[in-house]
């Protein structure tokens, strides 16, 4: 499994066999759809659908088999929802034995049923930029505990090339903010299940 990121929270995720666009609303960020034809696409939110011509469209919470990917819809609490509301959906991707969980904009207390639902995780994909709809350093933390994966990519922070509603924290605030240094800086990441360690690492990857 390859995993490259593109601003905001979008991401490809590319295995042998498919490649996975997550939350492609890159034009409404001021730059260009990465969604090419034939990809799965998935979203996190109620995001404007791309116009290529994918191969399946995500949007709802369920179970899902697609070119050798499974992919899991756990519908949880948005960061801006009312308490008993659920209009964020996380995903597990599981592919080549690789157990990738992209959050979204989602409030920072995981329950337990979902925790569970959940299982285990080696990577996690989550946003740290402390707005009104998103998760802070410290909120994000918190769902690294609870699902305690081996590697986290932090995602939707301030950058002066994306035009983001409202004002976001800097990834050095956010790292900060969750307690750990920056292992590695990459273009993409290529995941390989022996080299992970049982230490969680934190992952910077360059938009592309």
């Amino acid at each position: 499994m390859e995993i490259e990121y593109f601003g905001g929270n979008c991401l490809r995720i590319n295995t042998k066999k498919a490649t996975l666009i997550v939350d492609d609303n890159l034009t409404e960020l001021g730059l260009k759809s990465v969604t090419k034809e034939g990809a799965v696409a998935l979203f996190t939110a109620d995001l404007k659908p791309h116009a290529a011509d994918t191969k399946l469209n995500i949007d709802s919470p369920g179970e899902y088999e697609v070119s050798g990917v499974s992919v899991h819809g756990i519908a949880t609490r948005a960061h801006g929802d009312e308490p008993k509301q659920k209009s964020a959906i996380i995903y597990k991707i599981t592919a080549e034995d690789v157990r990738l969980l992209v959050t979204g904009h989602i409030y920072p207390e995981l329950t337990d049923p979902e925790v569970e639902a959940i299982g285990p995780v080696d990577v996690m994909v989550v946003p740290v930029g402390d707005s009104d709809f998103t998760l802070s350093g410290q909120e994000a933390l918190k769902i690294v505990k609870k699902v305690e994966p081996r590697v986290i990519i932090p995602t939707y922070y301030a950058d002066k090339a994306m035009k983001y509603p409202g004002s976001l924290q800097s990834l050095e605030e956010a790292t900060t903010g969750l307690a750990m240094e920056v292992h590695q800086k990459a273009a993409k990441l290529k995941v390989k299940l022996a080299e992970l360690t049982d230490t969680a690492q934190l992952i910077v990857l360059e938009r592309q």
